[in-house]
């Protein structure tokens, strides 16, 4: 389902993003479901919950039965939060007799007793506090005293008869440890949410969460990432750029180099993406950094996120082609922030790029580059969907936007880790070649959706004097090969040794 406009009325979960997933919060008066394995967050976002209706003034209590009423304690402290008054704490442990050798080992003691009297001191717990808000950690504890899915399943279906009367809002814990196949409170739950836990190869590990089930509610479908970090839960929706309509007018931005400019057909437009292909080495990056430069030389914000390039040897070697990015980062035109894809998953990166362009109307943005991009993402065809929905949301907002990546090879059959030509407005394609003796660089526009642009090849010069661009040179053949070839007839369109 689709999500829609969000309801006033709905308890509000107080974890980031998870609302706005949920269209504003769960509907009060149900029960509803949090599974997943140890470790995925169910217990955090509980808490979240429980504060949350804490500051509403609505009493929360927790029922627990794995914990210790310590151990929840100090992992609230973890995050900084101070269980008060309004959330209530009730341990539920073994009867006393349980822990006698004898009763232990008694064939009088059932598991029909043992189900009863858990079932009684949860009542008695509610009846007491009256809470507002209820977790019950964890369903595996009563899934063992059932020992059968029926009695398990009439246990579950009396608990929510008893909660509707009580007119509660109810989120049980699963930590799938006793089956996790039993889907039981999956039909009876108004609402189901499951966590999971990724272990990739290499790098931290990531986390995803799913709105399984909402009955009669609009709900945002789909994976979505999130952390755990001091503070809770933080989770990151999903973008879908077409949530995210925005007007502008669209204008020509210039590089600052007229002859790059002629070469783009006067510039590239606002609202397009670009794509700078090319072997290591090649000017890439410094050529995205330019048309950042440029905007904020012009008064308006750009931000650039780096992945491959380590961020201190960036502003140094740029500093000495006489660009300071620490000043334009110091005159507030200009945002850089050092990406490392092992630690971050690609939900929280587009979080980053959608918080900087709406909090700081950002209208020029470098990534760079797609090959560290890629390295977050679990396989290549979620690459391009992620970079699609981005860069759809981008356009739409009217920022600009710039990507970088590195083709395999420094010479000869060029090829690219993921094929993304058709998802940018503009490519750029630069290139080595040979001329007399000397290794040089060729740049040249293969595909402008907007606009006329020239199709000739020119030469790029980069050194500490900045970047340079040539004439026309006519005489180039076997550029898309990979091997441009310069004619003798040439020579005199190369850029001179200033």
């Amino acid at each position: 389902m689709t999500a829609k406009a969000q309801s006033p009325s709905k308890a509000r979960t107080g974890v980031e993003g998870l609302d706005d997933i949920l269209v504003g919060g769960l509907s009060p008066g149900h029960v509803y479901l949090l599974e997943g394995s140890p470790g995925t967050g169910k217990t955090t976002i509980a808490l979240q919950f429980l504060l949350e209706g804490a500051k509403v003034g609505e009493t929360g209590l927790y029922i627990t039965m794995s914990e210790t009423e310590r151990e929840l304690r100090d992992g609230a402290a973890s995050h900084g939060w101070d269980i008060g008054d309004g959330v209530q704490v009730f341990e539920l442990v073994p009867p006393e007799n349980l822990l006698d050798e004898e009763h232990q080992q008694s064939l009088l003691y059932s598991s029909d007793l043992e189900l009863g009297e858990t079932t009684k001191a949860v009542f008695e717990a509610i009846d007491r506090t009256q809470p507002v808000r209820i977790v019950i950690d964890s369903l595996s504890e009563i899934r063992l005293l059932a020992q059968s899915s029926l009695r398990y399943r009439r246990q579950i279906l009396a608990m929510k008869h008893y909660f509707a009367r009580q007119g509660a809002t109810v989120l049980l814990l699963d930590d799938l440890t006793t089956d996790t196949n039993d889907k039981t409170v999956h039909s009876l739950a108004h609402g189901v949410i499951r966590l999971e836990g990724l272990t990739p190869n290499y790098g931290a590990e990531r986390r995803r969460l799913r709105v399984i089930k909402y009955r009669g509610q609009a709900f945002r479908g789909g994976f979505h990432d999130f952390i755990i970090a001091e503070g809770g839960v933080q989770v990151f929706p999903r973008l879908v750029s077409s949530e995210h309509k925005t007007g502008f007018a669209r204008h020509v931005l210039t590089s600052g180099i007229d002859e790059l400019d002629m070469l783009l057909g006067g510039g590239i437009e606002q609202g397009s993406s670009t794509l700078i292909m090319g072997p290591a080495g090649s000017g890439k990056s410094l050529l995205a950094v330019q048309f950042a430069v440029s905007a904020a030389a012009r008064g308006e914000k750009a931000a650039l996120f780096i992945f491959d390039e380590e961020l201190g040897l960036l502003i140094d070697r740029t500093k000495l082609m006489g660009i300071d990015l620490d000043a334009l980062c110091a005159s507030g035109n200009m945002f850089i922030e050092q990406v490392d894809a092992a630690e971050l998953s690609p939900g929280e990166f587009a979080h980053r790029v959608r918080a900087r362009v709406d909090s700081n109307s950002v209208k020029t943005v470098v990534i760079d580059g797609l090959n560290g991009y890629q390295a977050a993402m679990p396989d290549e065809q979620f690459l391009t969907l992620h970079i699609h929905e981005l860069l759809q949301y981008l356009n739409r907002q009217g920022a600009s936007t710039l990507l970088t990546m590195a083709q395999h090879g420094l010479v000869d059959d060029m090829r690219s880790p993921v094929d993304v030509t058709y998802l940018a407005d503009t490519v750029i394609l630069l290139r080595y070649f040979e001329a007399f003796g000397q290794v040089r660089r060729a740049i040249s526009i293969i595909k402008k959706r907007f606009g006329t642009h020239e199709n000739t090849i020119r030469e790029i010069r980069i050194d500490n004097r900045g970047i340079a661009i040539g004439e026309p040179l006519e005489g180039f053949q076997g550029i898309l090969r990979g091997t441009p070839i310069l004619a003798e007839g040439d020579r005199a369109r190369l850029l001179e040794d200033r």
